[in-house]
């Protein structure tokens, strides 16, 4: 049959592909109206008249994975409980679609997706061509702000529970292990012009290793958690402390651990109990960055390694010192007493958790402890992968929208946050039943032959007569035959 539509028709593969794909969209759309109106009228019967009175149609659309869907459904005048007027519809309200738009859960999914790993025009141009129909950039960064800003709130009504000691954590750890870190971004003003840098808040908590994997040379975080945003310091570390509470009895973890690369807004507000260590990875940034000379920084990073550390800060005085210059140019002297007053400020926290002599509770079977310091390498997977480089610039808001959908998805609970923002309705009516519904008024087309669709189903289809398979019979049971 193929062969004979190619060489007859004169038409490639591809071709006949689109033209297929075209059809299939073109019927699923037709179906989905077909439901969505049918719904409706059951939401009109069953309603309290007294309550909503009906004020005829409204046509509308819904974006979905076979293009945009365009249907009719009823709007209702009702009261407010203050008394005031409002005008609503029952079926948006079923759909849930004041949460982030009238677009369809697994159309969301799809953007979401595909826009953390891509620009929003790469992804409208991926979505256009895939999914039956034409999404501006706009179009898909809307529906990324409404994402962003649904789970902001859930952030915050977190912090609310925490606040009222309702939190739901429950699971007792021996240690946290906890690490933060910023990055830095290119920020514009809503016109677009260039402004200072901001910086991003990125956190990360683990209970520690797996030991399996790590015998196979493979190293696993055991239950990994990320949190990210623009917020302030203090709004952030609400978040973060909902974050471990909402998972944990915080009150009951033996101990926990904090890293971070010792800027102010890491260590103020934590648990007073929190062992603090100064992260390794921007120690030797810092020696790199303050000390030009190949010797002296061999020379730090030699007595930092033997952990000696009066004689690091020392020896880094020393050298200050003795590269002291009357040129105002010269800044050697300048940048090694700046290296020095860094580690000096954060003296208690350069000898790493497992080197000073503390008591650490023991970890649970199959999970081991070793040496922290992974954030750099979750800023730059989650966040930095994404959102620097290639000249790219943010608004704040846009910025802290898309590293909700960011850290969400590494926490493999994106996918399930927007079933949650956009699966609000549940059809019980069978395939047969739409296709019947289709056909009964045999409303007549431009050329008066029904709906061609519906024909395509009601005569012979090879399918159903071929050796019945799994795929086929759960084809078959989908349409009802």
């Amino acid at each position: 049959m193929m062969n004979t539509i190619v060489n007859e028709e004169l038409i490639s593969f591809k071709e006949l592909e689109k033209k297929i794909y075209s059809y299939v969209c073109e019927l699923a759309r037709e179906i989905t109206q077909q439901m969505l109106e049918s719904y409706d009228e059951e939401l009109a019967k069953s309603r309290d008249k007294k309550v909503y009175r009906g004020k005829g149609k409204r046509k509308t659309s819904i974006k979905t994975v076979y293009g945009e869907v365009e249907y009719s459904r009823n709007v209702y005048r009702t009261e407010t409980e203050d008394g005031q007027v409002a005008h609503i519809f029952l079926l948006d309200q079923a759909m849930h679609m004041d949460k982030i738009g009238l677009i369809s859960t697994n159309l969301a999914e799809k953007i979401a997706l595909t826009v953390t790993e891509s620009p929003y025009r790469v992804t409208a141009e991926q979505i256009s061509s895939t999914c039956g129909q034409s999404i501006s950039a706009g179009g898909v960064w809307n529906m990324m702000q409404r994402l962003g800003e649904r789970i902001d709130e859930e952030e915050v009504h977190a912090v609310k529970q925490m606040d009222a000691d309702q939190t739901e954590g429950e699971k007792v750890i021996p240690v946290l292990f906890e690490e933060m870190d910023g990055v830095w971004l290119n920020i514009q003003d809503e016109h677009h012009k260039k402004m200072k840098k901001q910086e991003m808040k990125v956190f990360t908590m683990y209970e520690g290793w797996d030991e399996e994997k790590e015998k196979q040379n493979r190293s696993t975080l055991v239950n990994k958690t990320m949190l990210a945003g623009m917020e302030k310091s203090n709004d952030f570390h609400a978040k973060r402390e909902a974050c471990i509470r909402k998972k944990y009895a915080a009150d009951e973890i033996g101990q926990r651990i904090l890293n971070g690369d010792g800027g102010s807004w890491i260590k103020e507000p934590y648990d007073p109990d929190t062992i603090f260590q100064l992260d390794r990875y921007h120690i030797y940034q810092e020696i790199l960055r303050k000390i030009s000379n190949k010797d002296a920084q061999k020379e730090i990073r030699r007595l930092f390694d033997e952990e000696k550390m009066d004689k690091m800060l020392e020896y880094i005085q020393i050298y200050a010192t003795s590269v002291a210059s009357l040129d105002e140019n010269d800044k050697s002297s300048k940048k090694a007493m700046e290296l020095y007053q860094y580690l000096n400020n954060n003296k208690d926290g350069l000898l790493p958790y497992d080197k000073r002599g503390i008591n650490i509770p023991a970890p649970e079977k199959g999970i081991l402890y070793k040496g922290m310091g992974i954030q750099e390498t979750q800023n730059c997977t989650v966040i930095t992968l994404r959102m620097k480089h290639r000249r790219m610039r943010w608004s704040v808001n846009g910025a802290n929208n898309l590293a909700k959908a960011l850290y969400r998805k590494k926490n493999r609970e994106l996918v399930e946050t927007i079933d949650r923002y956009t699966d609000g309705l549940v059809f019980t009516m069978q395939m047969q039943e739409i296709i019947e519904t289709l056909s009964a008024a045999k409303a007549p087309k431009k050329d008066g032959k029904g709906n061609p669709y519906v024909d395509r189903f009601n005569h012979h289809m090879p399918l159903f007569e071929a050796m019945q398979t799994a795929s086929r019979k759960a084809f078959k049971r989908a349409f009802g035959y």
